[in-house]
C-alpha cells in the first residue's frame, strides 16, 4: 500500500506512529520515508524551542542572587581562570611551627661546643648534644654519623650546626626527623640495616643491657631480633620499607624515648625487652641442631611436639611469607624469618599474624579463603585426630562453625578483612593447622571465649604472656641443671631465698649467657 504525501501530512497520528517506528528501526523504512520523517523531527524540535520564554538578563536589576543566575555565570565564566587563594593543607613533614625560634637552639647548640677542645665532641658526650637540640637520647648516634663523625671519630660544630639547620628547616615532626637522619641519601624510607647504629649504642649503653658487654658474639643476634619486631610491627604494607607514615602511625619513637627513662629494658616488652630476645633465640636453638642459624621443613615440625600440620608448613617455606628475605636460601628458614613465624604462631590476634596465616593458607593467591583451601588444611587434622583415637568433626559441620564464627561479607569465601573484623582469628586458624590449640579450645568452657571477645580492657597480648611464661621455664630450666651440676641444689636454694630481687635478676642474666654460650 502507498501511503501519498498529502497523507501523512494530514495524519497526525500517522506521523507520531511512523516517528516511533524510525527511532528503532530506520533499517526498515524506505528511504524517503526516512527523509520526510527527520525533517518533520526538526520542525517539532524548533517549535519547541520557540514556544520557550525569553531568559532574563545575566545582570539581575537587584541585589538578590539566585542559584540559577551564579548557574548561567558559571558557565560563562568556565574558561576563565580562578585566581582563588587555597591555603596549604598537606605537610608530610610535620606543620610548620612559626613559633620555634631555631636561631636560638643553634646558639645554644655552638655555646655547647665552645665547652670541648677545637669545638670538636667525641662519641661519648654527644648526650648533652642531643638533649639540647630537644631529641630522645639514644638520637645520639645517628645524628653524629649524619654529621660526619663516623669518619672522623668527633663532630665540628659548624658540621653539626649546618646537618642540624637543615633538619629543622625541612623537617618539623619527630618522625621525618628520624627518617632523614636514618635513611639513605636521597631515600624517604628505612630499611632494615638503617636500624644497626641506633641499636649497637643501645646495646653498648643501655643499664639494662651491661651484662651483654661479655658476650659480644649475641649483640649481633639482639640487634637482629628487635630488628625484626619493629619491622613485624611497623611495617604494615609487608615491603621492607617503613615509610613515614607506618613511623608516625607506630609507637616506635615514643618507645624508644622510654628506654632513657627505664633502666629495667625488660619493663618495655615492646621491641627491646631482653627476655623476649632470649625465649626466641633458645626456641630457634632447639630446632637448629647443626647451629649454622638455619632450619628446614623437618627442623621446624619439631616445633611444639609436632603441633603445626605439614600442609601449613610446606606453604610457609614456599615463598608466601618468606619472599624477599636477602637472607633466604632454598626451603631454608633464617633466624630473622624465624621472628615472624614465632610471633605469629604464638599471638594469631595481632594484625601481622592475621596477614601472615592469611598468605599461608591463600593457595592460589586470589585474596580470599575458599571452601576447597579451608577442605586441604582440614584433611590433615582429620587424618591426625583419627591417630589419636579422635572421632573428627565432619567437614560441613565444621564448615558451618567457621562460617558462623567469621561471619564472611560474602557468601562462599573468606576474605582478610572478615577475619580482622570477626576478632576470632586465632580460633579459626589453629582449627585448620594446629591441632594441639584446636583440642584445648574444643575444651574450653564457650562462655569464657565470648568473654575474650567482648573483653576491650588493656591486658598483655598474647605473645607477652607467652614469652613471661616461656622465660620462667627456661630460666629455671637452666638453674635447676647448673644447681644438678654443682651438686649443691639444696644450698643453693636456701641462698636463693636469701638474694635481692637485683641479685636474683644479675643471676638469671649470667644463666643466660652461659645457656646461650653453651
Amino acid at each position: 500500500m502507498m501511503i501519498k504525501d498529502r497523507s501523512l501530512r494530514r495524519d497526525p497520528d500517522l506521523r507520531g506512529e511512523l516517528a516511533f517506528l524510525a527511532k528503532g528501526c530506520d533499517f526498515v523504512l524506505p528511504s524517503r520515508f526516512k527523509k520526510r520523517l527527520k525533517s518533520f523531527q526538526q520542525a517539532q524540535v524548533q517549535n519547541k524551542q520557540d514556544k520557550k520564554p525569553v531568559t532574563p538578563s545575566l545582570t539581575p536589576t537587584n541585589s538578590t542572587i539566585t542559584p540559577q543566575s551564579l548557574l548561567s555565570t558559571n558557565k560563562e565564566t568556565v574558561g576563565a581562570p580562578l585566581s582563588i587563594n587555597i591555603p596549604t593543607f598537606y605537610f608530610p613533614y610535620g606543620l610548620p611551627n612559626i613559633c620555634n625560634n631555631h636561631d636560638e637552639i643553634i646558639t645554644k647548640v655552638e655555646a655547647a661546643f665552645s665547652e670541648f677542645e677545637d669545638k670538636k665532641v667525641p662519641y661519648n658526650e654527644m648526650g648533652k648534644i642531643i638533649k639540647i637540640c630537644g631529641c630522645p637520647l639514644y638520637w645520639k648516634a645517628p645524628m653524629f654519623n649524619a654529621s660526619g663523625g663516623e669518619q672522623t671519630g668527633f663532630v665540628s660544630v659548624h658540621s653539626f650546626v649546618a646537618m642540624w639547620r637543615k633538619i629543622l628547616h625541612n623537617c618539623h615532626d619527630d618522625a621525618s626527623k628520624f627518617i632523614c637522619l636514618l635513611a639513605k641519601p636521597n631515600c624517604n624510607y628505612l630499611e632494615q640495616e638503617d636500624f644497626i647504629p641506633i641499636l649497637q649504642d643501645i646495646v653498648e649503653t643501655h643499664p639494662g643491657l651491661t651484662f651483654l658487654k661479655d658476650a659480644p658474639e649475641f649483640h649481633s643476634r639482639y640487634i637482629t631480633t628487635v630488628i625484626q619486631r619493629i619491622f613485624y610491627i611497623v611495617n604494615r604494607s609487608w615491603s621492607r620499607k617503613i615509610s613515614l607514615i607506618e613511623l608516625k602511625k607506630s609507637n616506635f619513637l615514643q618507645t624508644l624515648a622510654l628506654l632513657e627513662e627505664e633502666e629495667d629494658i625488660n619493663q618495655i616488652t615492646d621491641y627491646f625487652s631482653y627476655e623476649h630476645f632470649y625465649v626466641i633465640y633458645c626456641k630457634f636453638w632447639e630446632l637448629d641442631t647443626d647451629h649454622d642459624l638455619y632450619i628446614n621443613q623437618s627442623d621446624l615440625a619439631r616445633y611444639n611436639d609436632q603441633a603445626l600440620s605439614s600442609r601449613i608448613i610446606e606453604r610457609i617455606f614456599t615463598g608466601a611469607v618468606l619472599r624477599g628475605s636477602q637472607e633466604q636460601k632454598e626451603n631454608q628458614m633464617s633466624y630473622a624469618d624465624f621472628v615472624w613465624f614465632l610471633i605469629s604462631e604464638e599471638d594469631k590476634r595481632c594484625l601481622t599474624s592475621i596477614e601472615y596465616w592469611f598468605r599461608c593458607m591463600d593457595l592460589d593467591g586470589d585474596g580470599t579463603l575458599s571452601m576447597y583451601e579451608l577442605e586441604y588444611f582440614y584433611e590433615e587434622q582429620c587424618e591426625r585426630m583419627e591417630s589419636m583415637g579422635i572421632e573428627p568433626l565432619p567437614f560441613h559441620d565444621l564448615l558451618c562453625q567457621m562460617l558462623d564464627l567469621v561471619k564472611p561479607e560474602y557468601e562462599g569465601r573468606i576474605t582478610l578483612r572478615d577475619l580482622k573484623r570477626c576478632r576470632m582469628a586465632h580460633v579459626f586458624y589453629n582449627t585448620f593447622f594446629n591441632l594441639e590449640k584446636y583440642l584445648d579450645n574444643e575444651q574450653r568452657d564457650p562462655f569464657a571465649v565470648q568473654k575474650d571477645v567482648e573483653n576491650d580492657s588493656p591486658e598483655p597480648s598474647d605473645w607477652d604472656r607467652y614469652a613471661a611464661e616461656e622465660y620462667e621455664i627456661l630460666v629455671a630450666e637452666e638453674s635447676g641443671s647448673v644447681q644438678l651440676q654443682e651438686g649443691s641444689f639444696e644450698d643453693d636454694y636456701e641462698t636463693d631465698e636469701l638474694l635481692s630481687m637485683s641479685e636474683i635478676g644479675e643471676k638469671s642474666d649470667n644463666l643466660v649467657i652461659s645457656h646461650l654460650s653453651a
